[in-house]
């Protein structure tokens, strides 16, 4: 018969598992699991309990949405003006970035997610919009605010023209547009 040797046929369910994509890590990943939730920090008798209560009231055992509002807050302490701020446009942009992230993180899982991915990017346009407003008004609270939350920002063109095949035909001949 010779030495062609026929493979086995390859059958799906035999297929080598897919390692794991190691992405960008989590907003939350620095928040420590031993961590009081947000209801129980200013709770003196949340510090002296057992470790059981303690693990029920920590962060270990909280939901996503605790955590993220957790998050939610320290970025808002960063910016915020005095201690009853909750309405200025740095709070708003605080705000903004945290739920930013949240979308980001979301679609790295579900990809194919285009209702978040359309609430994350308005969610970007509404920061941008804040931002442009707070460096035309107050430029130094402006980079204060990008250096706390880590944003950079991006200065938008100055002038856009919609290539058109008439415009780029004129550009290819010199032709001066």
């Amino acid at each position: 018969a010779g030495s062609f040797a026929v493979p086995p046929p390859m059958r799906h369910y035999a297929r080598a598992a897919k390692k794991k994509k190691t992405g960008p890590e989590s907003q939350l990943s620095d928040l420590p699991p031993t961590m009081l939730k947000m209801d129980y920090t200013a709770v003196p008798l949340a510090q002296t309990t057992d470790d059981l209560v303690k693990r029920l009231l920590s962060l270990e055992l909280a939901s996503h949405s605790e955590k993220l509002q957790l998050k939610k807050e320290q970025l808002i302490a960063k910016v915020q003006r005095d201690e009853n701020d909750r309405s200025s446009v740095e709070v708003q942009v605080a705000i903004l970035t945290a739920r930013i992230r949240n979308y980001q993180e979301h679609l790295q899982k579900h990809h194919k997610d285009k209702a978040n991915k359309r609430r994350m990017l308005m969610a970007i346009d509404r920061r941008k919009k804040l931002l442009k407003h707070l460096r035309l008004v107050r430029y130094d609270d402006f980079e204060k605010v990008c250096e706390q939350l880590g944003i950079t920002y991006t200065f938008p063109p100055e002038y856009y023209r919609r290539a058109t095949r008439r415009w780029l035909a004129k550009k290819a001949f010199c032709i001066k547009v």
